[in-house]
């Protein structure tokens, strides 16, 4: 009997692991969005973390917004974004298939920025 119970442990303690990398740390997708740099902001109760919001040009029939909502870990390119408010943009993202408080309220995670249209070279950080 214990031989079983320490099996069954083990095997719900992997499984666990495995369904929390799955939700938690697994990149379902990656890419780029452009559009208008709407919002930038730090906000958060706890756990601080950098939030924006893209506007992507392009018709829509329909009422639903065209917008992209999107977190940032990396100081400096939620540097580059502050800075950037209002401008066009061309941003890198990973898409997991949960959020975590301290990485973020949204699936979608920007690493980096790509182009900032109007603005020297100077700015921009490439992906990673």
């Amino acid at each position: 009997m214990k031989k079983f119970l320490w099996s069954f442990f083990t095997i719900l303690i992997l499984a666990l692991a495995g369904f929390i990398y799955w939700r938690f740390y697994f990149v379902y997708a990656e890419g780029t969005k452009a559009g208008q740099l709407n919002t930038f902001q730090e906000k958060g109760f706890l756990f601080k973390t950098n939030e924006g919001k893209i506007i992507q040009s392009g018709f829509q029939a329909n009422v639903q917004s065209n917008e992209f909502t999107f977190s940032v870990t990396d100081k400096k390119v939620a540097e580059i974004l502050s800075k950037n408010s209002g401008r066009e943009v061309n941003l890198h993202y990973k898409r997991y298939l949960g959020s975590l408080p301290w990485r973020g309220m949204q699936s979608y995670v920007v690493d980096s920025v790509l182009e900032v249209r109007g603005v020297v070279e100077e700015s921009i950080i490439k992906p990673k």
